[in-house]
């Protein structure tokens, strides 16, 4: 990997956990997101237009069916996340849900691609599964697990869509040509009318967000989508497997900010698992 591609992951996995951090806070449901991809669409629109004289593309077919597909499968990445932080605490929320995401991909791979199972891939597997383990920690006293299986489920179920969007628009960017920045815009533009009728009767909701969370909206329509175009600028240069790990050294600034930041419990157990998460994704990058 070159130190281009490299600045260009780091820098990503920085803004991913920030604008994390700012969503967990905030709590927010759908109109959040639907006010959060309006601000985005706008805050980015000037940059799109400028990428359109330079020469990109978003008029093709290619382009049209993958953002339809990211907007539909970032929707539900946007609705599940909120709905994990919701129930559960950042520093088990992110790392699963970001761990977990490589471990999907690669057992769908063996799976239903018939790619055998390599000697590193089964490391990574099961450094990835023992980390949920330790975040996990589960004991007989269902007052104690409640919250934590909740993050777990939530966290698991947003990784499943992290694995299934990073597919979609790594073909789409890799095979297809797709600019990374029309990608996210035109995705991003499709969402609000897709969430539209969803939000249109949460007029008192709507106020309400831009009331108290309007800076956190702006906050995340910038980051989220930078931290993402420099994921797919990054996978131009350099294959899935090997940037989709160096990404993931979010998980180690997700759990620090949510148990420094957030004062959540347990902060040493679950940098551990956080560890072994990351370890196992580098693993599954290696095999």
């Amino acid at each position: 990997m070159s130190i281009y591609v490299l600045s260009l992951v780091l820098t990503a996995a920085v803004l991913h956990a920030c604008w994390n951090l700012i969503s967990k806070k905030a709590n927010g449901k759908a109109p959040f997101i639907w006010l959060m991809y309006i601000a985005s669409t706008v805050l980015y629109l000037p940059v799109l237009l400028y990428r359109l004289q330079q020469g990109d593309n978003f008029t093709s077919a290619p382009v049209w069916w993958f953002c339809s597909s990211s907007a539909v499968l970032h929707i539900a990445y946007f609705l599940i996340l909120q709905k994990g932080y919701r129930s559960g605490d950042l520093s088990v929320v992110y790392p699963l849900a970001r761990g977990t995401g490589p471990l999907f991909s690669s057992l769908a791979a063996i799976l239903f691609l018939h790619e055998q199972l390599k000697l590193k891939a089964t490391i990574g597997l099961f450094l990835i599964l023992a980390g949920v383990l330790v975040i996990t920690r589960l004991s007989f006293k269902k007052e104690n697990n409640t919250k934590i299986i909740s993050g777990v489920f939530w966290g698991v179920l947003t990784g499943l869509f992290i694995a299934l969007y990073t597919f979609n628009d790594a073909v789409a960017v890799k095979s297809y040509g797709v600019s990374p920045l029309v990608l996210t815009f035109v995705s991003g533009a499709f969402s609000i009318i897709l969430l539209f009728p969803f939000v249109v009767s949460q007029g008192a909701e709507l106020k309400r967000e831009i009331r108290q969370h309007k800076w956190s909206i702006v906050a995340i329509a910038i980051m989220s989508p930078a931290a993402y175009i420099l994921v797919l600028e990054a996978l131009k240069f350099a294959p899935l497997t090997v940037v989709a790990p160096a990404r993931e050294t979010s998980i180690l600034l997700g759990v620090f900010m949510g148990t420094r930041v957030l004062s959540e419990e347990d902060g040493k157990r679950r940098l551990i698992a956080s560890v072994l998460i990351l370890g196992g994704i580098v693993a599954l990058g290696l095999s």
